[in-house]
């Protein structure tokens, strides 16, 4: 769908009022600045609700300047690639590793389906490259702008009942230590290393490359239609078997979700009316300002608007089809959930949304995910449902989110390393059956705590009380 006409129309004639404008910031450089020991230049992520002022700041264009960089610096390290975590991964005011220029494609075997990306080659350069050798990804996130070495070691995901993370599809990896060592990793070879390091937060190394395990190149078909929620919730666990990718936003005080699945098609090419979800935001954003003194009539109206959408299909290469742009910004919060616990977390959230947060408008995602072997993977050993919310940027999400964590942890979740969360060191030992053999492999490989910022010196060295 384009930008929707009607839905402004019914909320202005309701109030006899139109819209009011909003200038938003500019989005932050991700990239980072050459070292400079004259002026401090700070780093904020995309949100910009991460800061910090590092002493030092290297972008390295190649292994031998990474590892340079490395053996010279003093104090602790961090990295960053696109920038768009939530979570305090990469704050430091020592020294700060923008990997960016580090990108591209080292190598591809098209016979055994795989290909060596630099570590800064973000998940939307990947495709194309791929592409051109036959082949594609099995499954990529709604955002591609994150490099692979930070959507790795995040466990950053998609959806798909039978598809796992981006860690889950990594054959091997080059991480450079402390030192400025290369050390090789695989399944095979520096076993324990590579199931710490497929989602190893930047604690263990700096990954310099990167090989994925692909397909032969694909095409898939996106259906999305509207329903109640409640039809939704409870047709959820079918749709998610009966489809490759099945995931639903729920659109708070309208009682209506947008069902979205992809599977994988011979059609042709094809594009018809599609969701512009950044325009849409917005529009929900105005009914909220305008409608928030009274759900009822914002259900009414916005509820009532939704429930007349056709729904939307489109064909498209693999690589082109899974990503969204998302101009708009926000702060986001995602657990992972036990299956059987996900629908009943969801009700609950829904309800303190609804009963406690009338300024909320951004819709609540859930997607699910396959289980997988990363040590440190909130989908360890479990098959999950993800349940997101999201925040507007310019607005405090602190009381909404902390609300909700209650719930999500409540039932067994696993908190996304890049969202905003408050797990503690205790409750990932309670949480990861491999806690301590990370907590072992790390210090074997980075025994000074060089890359340990404050908020990951809490969770793998916290201080005995």
């Amino acid at each position: 769908m384009q930008r929707r006409d009607l839905l402004k129309t019914l909320v202005a004639t309701t109030l006899a009022t139109s819209a009011p404008s909003l200038s938003l910031l500019a989005s932050p450089s991700s990239t980072g600045a050459s070292a400079s020991k004259k002026k401090v230049y700070p780093w904020k992520n995309w949100s910009g609700n991460q800061v910090c002022y590092p002493q030092n700041t290297y972008a390295p264009s190649s292994i031998d300047a990474l590892q340079e960089v490395l053996r010279e610096s003093s104090g602790r390290v961090r990295m960053v690639g696109a920038g768009h975590s939530f979570s305090e991964l990469v704050p430091t005011n020592d020294t700060l590793l923008a990997m960016r220029r580090l990108n591209g494609v080292r190598s591809v075997d098209e016979p055994k389906k795989t290909a060596t990306f630099y570590a800064g080659t973000t998940l939307g350069e990947t495709g194309p490259i791929l592409a051109d050798h036959g082949l594609g990804l099995f499954n990529m996130p709604d955002v591609d702008h994150q490099t692979l070495a930070g959507a790795i070691s995040t466990a950053t995901h998609g959806t798909g009942r039978s598809l796992g993370s981006l860690s889950s599809y990594v054959e091997s990896l080059t991480l450079v230590t402390a030192s400025g060592d290369e050390v090789r990793c695989n399944a095979n070879e520096n076993s324990d290393l590579f199931s710490a390091a497929q989602v190893g937060l930047g604690t263990l190394g700096v990954i310099s490359d990167v090989t994925l395990k692909g397909m032969d190149a694909y095409k898939l078909k996106r259906h999305g239609f509207w329903l109640p929620v409640e039809e939704v919730m409870a047709a959820s666990d079918p749709l998610s078997k009966d489809n490759r990718h099945f995931e639903f936003f729920y659109f708070p005080f309208t009682g209506m979700t947008l069902v979205d699945t992809l599977n994988i098609t011979t059609d042709a090419i094809e594009s018809h009316e599609e969701l512009d979800g950044n325009s849409g935001i917005m529009d929900l954003k105005m009914a909220r300002d305008y409608l928030s003194w009274s759900p009822k009539l914002r259900e009414l109206i916005v509820g009532g608007y939704l429930k007349t959408q056709v729904s939307m299909e489109r064909v498209d290469h693999s690589y082109a089809i899974y990503a969204n742009d998302r101009n708009v910004r926000f702060n986001e919060m995602e657990y992972h959930l036990p299956i059987e616990t996900g629908m009943s977390a969801l009700r609950e959230v829904i309800t303190k949304i609804e009963k406690d947060f009338p300024e909320v408008f951004f819709p609540i995602e859930c997607r699910y995910i396959k289980a997988e072997s990363a040590w440190l993977s909130p989908f360890y050993e479990r098959d999950a449902i993800s349940i997101a919310v999201h925040r507007y940027f310019e607005e405090d999400f602190l009381a909404m989110f902390a609300a909700i964590e209650v719930i999500l942890q409540k039932h067994g979740g696993r908190p996304h390393w890049g969202k905003i969360n408050t797990f503690t060191a205790a409750q990932c030992r309670e949480a990861y059956p491999k806690w301590q053999d990370f907590l072992d492999i790390r210090q074997q490989y980075d025994p000074k705590g060089k890359f340990l910022n404050p908020y990951l010196e809490k969770l793998f060295a916290p201080k005995e009380a």
